[in-house]
């Protein structure tokens, strides 16, 4: 077992996410006694997996997570999917104490090989063993993605061990950037002429400076989400209704920074081939079922290696169109200020003073990059949207809180409902004020149309059979619903450790009106 922990502290582990379980005994009680590692501990694995993935994102580090065998190891397969997609080494270890068990039926064990597919290769480990015998984890780590030690204990294996002297290695580097940037060098120099429009979606905090640099030296239009952490700092490039105007105008050439977008355009990019796309990406992750150039590796080297770039500006007049369809805007979140739109607007400019701003499903984040506040950054913000859902909302945003005074998340109710185990987690932090907002549309609210079949309504739309507020009391939780702009002033009066669920209640009939007013623009 100390080969083990000694192999993961070389990598750069310096978390472990323990899920409690008898088969877990041996490993948990070697860590138990390990005094250079922080043990976390959750009974839930699925949300014990979300929590490493958000320890990941919060740290730059490999972060560990101990099941067991059986549907346990299956549970954190959601999370193991979306550090995938997100390029996160979140390292997963099951444990067996039989040799060849799965595919036998016994009570608590199932085939572990390959249970992850292609998500996170399966590393079979025999215990008792030397670190010589065990993986090379610190290379597997720097690429990046998802790994799962299946571990099978055998006679001989012990817990325990003696630690002295073990340290804690650094993060691993960030993989040096592949792929050639002479089209993209080509294009922007020559070409971007034509039209081209910048699209950022989620950056890590070190790659906001050579984002932002960029942006500042083409000067073309710009669409920043809010997981980039620069839409406020962009404020004066950003392109308002960008789901409205481009696909009406497609640029003739996108590049994308960072993380896939999420926004409305980028999918419509799929039946737009005249629009040429370049990506530069930490991930590698093209985002599009189409052909698109991608450049993968860290921002900052892609940045030094293109070298400089040219002023490019707005070459096809997109900014006066968005200047229209800010103010028009503007004119809507007056007229209905009880809609989805508004309620995010009074939101954001709350919680645009915390620490961290944590995203969840793709409801809320549409919302706030399409109405939030320009005039305060916010530069740490985190969502889990890699795989298109909205899952572990909660758990990613409590462990990306463990070192903020004031965190907030905006998540919707059914993505919130998934994720009630998170709040577990919370014995283990340290104090702080913490704000879960809930946008509560009902369930699906968005899928609603005027008109549409009672059975398709039903079918699609799910609402809720929970209260907030009893969630809230199964949190132990202060609990505020919000029906309009002044009730948001509640959260002036918070105490500096008050954990908080905010039940914001938007009316349906002025956010039907509020989108149809928009969209007949």
């Amino acid at each position: 077992m100390k080969s083990l922990i000694s192999c993961c502290a070389t990598a750069g582990v310096a978390e472990w996410v323990c899920c409690p379980g008898e088969l877990n005994l041996p490993l948990l009680t070697t860590l138990a006694q390990c005094p250079v590692v922080h043990r976390w501990s959750q009974s839930d694995e699925r949300t014990a997996a979300y929590f490493a993935l958000g320890r990941i994102q919060a740290t730059a580090r490999p972060v560990a997570v101990v099941a067991g065998s059986g549907s346990s190891a299956a549970a954190l397969a959601p999370a193991v999917v979306e550090a995938y997609y997100q390029r996160r080494p979140l390292i997963i270890i099951t444990v067996d104490d039989h040799d060849n068990a799965g595919g036998s039926g016994a009570p608590g064990h199932i085939e572990t090989e390959g249970l992850f597919g292609l998500y996170a290769p399966t590393i079979e480990v025999q215990l008792p063993c030397t670190v010589s015998d065990l993986p090379d984890l610190a290379a597997t780590c720097a690429e990046g993605f998802p790994v799962h030690l299946s571990l099978h204990l055998t006679e001989g294996s012990r817990a325990g061990g003696d630690f002295a002297g073990l340290e804690v290695a650094d993060a691993p580097p960030a993989p040096r950037f592949r792929a050639s940037l002479v089209a993209l060098s080509q294009m922007l120099r020559f070409r971007a002429v034509e039209g081209l429009v910048l699209i950022i979606g989620g950056l890590d905090p070190n790659e906001q400076e050579p984002a932002l640099w960029l942006a500042r030296t083409l000067r073309v239009p710009v669409v920043a989400e809010a997981a980039s952490g620069l839409r406020e700092e962009l404020s004066a490039y950003m392109l308002h209704g960008a789901d409205i105007i481009l696909p009406a105008r497609p640029p003739r050439y996108v590049l994308r920074i960072g993380d896939v977008p999420t926004g409305a355009f980028w999918r419509a990019l799929e039946e737009l081939p005249g629009t040429e796309v370049f990506s530069i990406t930490r991930t590698g992750f093209s985002g599009l079922c189409r052909k698109s150039t991608v450049i993968e590796g860290e921002l900052e080297q892609v940045m030094k290696a293109l070298g400089d770039v040219p002023h490019i500006g707005d070459t096809e007049g997109l900014m006066q169109r968005s200047r229209r369809c800010a103010g028009r805007i503007e004119e809507l979140l007056l007229a209905y200020p009880e809609s989805e739109a508004a309620m995010v607007r009074y939101f954001s400019n709350q919680a645009s003073i915390a620490d961290v701003l944590c995203m969840g499903s793709s409801t809320t984040m549409r919302l706030w990059n399409d109405y939030a506040q320009t005039q305060i950054s916010t530069h740490y913000v985190r969502a889990n949207s890699a795989t298109g859902g909205a899952d572990g909302t909660v758990s990613a945003f409590l462990a990306n809180s463990t070192d903020a005074d004031y965190a907030c998340c905006l998540t919707g109710d059914l993505a919130l409902l998934r994720d009630c185990a998170a709040a577990a987690m919370l014995p283990q932090l340290p104090p702080a004020r913490r704000v879960v907002a809930v946008l509560n549309n009902e369930g699906a609210g968005m899928a609603y149309t005027p008109g549409m079949d009672d059975e398709l309504h039903r079918l699609l739309v799910q609402p809720p059979v929970y209260d907030m507020k009893e969630v809230a009391r199964l949190w132990g939780a202060e609990y505020y619903a919000i029906h309009c702009e002044a009730d948001f002033e509640v959260l002036d009066t918070l105490d500096d450790n008050a954990f908080v669920l905010l039940d914001i209640l938007p009316d349906h009939e002025q956010t039907n009106a509020f989108n149809s007013n928009l969209g007949s623009r």
